[in-house]
């Protein structure tokens, strides 16, 4: 099928030309037509299937079967709400690229940087608004923003949005809505609570399914090197030393091996950045950019910070820790091979992670191929009983500092972010 069978108009067309799309992806093909008839949706995909044009190209047909992109004094009439800043700069850049044959003006919105060019920009008129919670609030409250024209609303990535406590901010944003409107309702997974705030923003849903968290992407292929902790920086700088990994977005486990990983490269003369809570907006944005433009060979991440990054094209994608839920797997791999794009996933695993790789195969179901030319072998020392109970003790212990760490960002992050400092 070609994007031209989905009854577009000429103005969307020439748009996707221009960024060399041709066929529409699954999520696409089956979300497109129902957003066109007026149907409200909820759809499940995960990252990489191209949800956010899904919605994005009906809303800019839709805006322009109206009359509202002729007005002079525009009333915002689409609104996308979505967790954080990275993602919501990301949905811009794309509703500009499908737009630019078209009068249609968009703007984004989110905290941790001065509110004025963005209340500049919503004073100049606007016909689409992206935006994270707690800023949308904000300026709703100082007067900035009326919800009262909004004829089409997203809600995006929606169980990030429950994880990062921002459900209240969400109801409140629900109550400010016009009861007649078009709601598209996004979510990777979909439990039990994700099924009920549906409920409350949805109308008759169509429900589309594409891609389960259980799988990856076909055009994805994955390898896996085995080795021990204390080589792990050595079997790094020899995969590297491959000239056809230009572009390599790097995975930690944490924001303090994420610094230590970069120190580790510049001392190598490896381009590098690191993207994570610790680092301020501008730092955050200035590291996306330069990877972006090829200034950077290699961004290194955690999972919070890297939920958001959409690059056009990235082909690698390397797992310096294996991480310990399965399905956080198939999220980072998925940033690679995009749109029917190939991607190489890599990854490195010590001999405490061989059981998170144990776990991984069996979601994906499959095993991922081991590359036997590694020069840095994981030596298969077995553990004695007072290794196992400390294996086993800081198993625990990093398991409990999890759910710790999760509840309490339940809890902070939507006061943080209403102080305009989001992580």
């Amino acid at each position: 099928m070609k994007f031209e069978d989905l009854k577009l108009i000429s103005p969307i067309l020439d748009a996707l030309k221009d960024q060399n799309y041709s066929e529409p992806t699954e999520i696409q093909v089956k979300s497109i037509p129902l957003v066109l008839n007026g149907d409200d949706v909820l759809g499940s995909a995960q990252t990489g299937t191209g949800k956010t044009a899904a919605f994005e190209i009906p809303i800019i047909q839709h805006l322009m079967n109206g009359e509202q992109n002729h007005l002079k004094n525009r009333k915002i009439s689409s609104l996308v709400v979505t967790p954080t800043r990275e993602l919501a700069i990301q949905i811009e850049e794309n509703f500009k690229a499908y737009s630019k044959y078209t009068h249609i003006r968009s703007t984004v919105i989110f905290g941790g940087v001065s509110q004025h060019s963005q209340t500049r920009a919503l004073k100049n008129g606007i016909d689409i608004l992206i935006a994270t919670p707690g800023r949308l609030l904000d300026l709703i409250n100082q007067g900035y923003i009326s919800l009262k024209g909004i004829k089409y609303f997203v809600l995006d990535e929606a169980d990030r949005m429950l994880d990062m406590g921002f459900i209240h901010d969400i109801k409140k944003i629900i109550q400010k809505l016009p009861k007649k409107r078009q709601s598209l309702f996004f979510s990777a997974t979909m439990p039990q609570n994700i099924v009920d705030l549906s409920r409350q923003i949805l109308v008759n849903p169509k429900k589309v399914s594409v891609n389960p968290v259980s799988s990856a992407a076909e055009t994805i292929k994955q390898f896996l090197y085995m080795t021990n902790k204390d080589k792990k920086r050595n079997l790094l700088l020899h995969i590297l030393s491959d000239p056809k990994l230009e572009q390599v977005l790097l995975f930690s486990r944490t924001k303090h091996g994420a610094n230590k990983i970069v120190k580790n490269l510049s001392k190598k003369n490896i381009n590098c950045a690191a993207i994570h809570g610790d680092r301020n907006q501008n730092q955050r944005q200035k590291a996306l950019k330069d990877f972006k433009d090829g200034n950077i060979r290699v961004l290194v991440a955690t999972d919070i910070a890297a939920r958001g990054i959409d690059i056009n094209k990235l082909r690698y994608v390397i797992n310096y820790d294996i991480p310990n839920e399965s399905e956080t797997y198939v999220h980072r791999i998925g940033r690679c091979g995009r749109a029917g794009e190939e991607g190489i996933a890599i990854s490195i695993c010590e001999p405490e992670e061989n059981a998170y790789v144990r776990n991984i195969e069996k979601l994906i179901k499959q095993k991922i191929p081991l590359i036997s030319s590694n020069p840095f072998p994981q030596t298969d020392k077995p553990m004695n009983n007072a290794e196992k109970k400390e294996f086993e003790r800081q198993k625990q212990k990093r398991r409990q500092e999890f759910f710790a760490n999760r509840n309490k960002n339940k809890k902070k992050l939507g006061l943080i972010e209403k102080e305009g400092k989001q992580y």
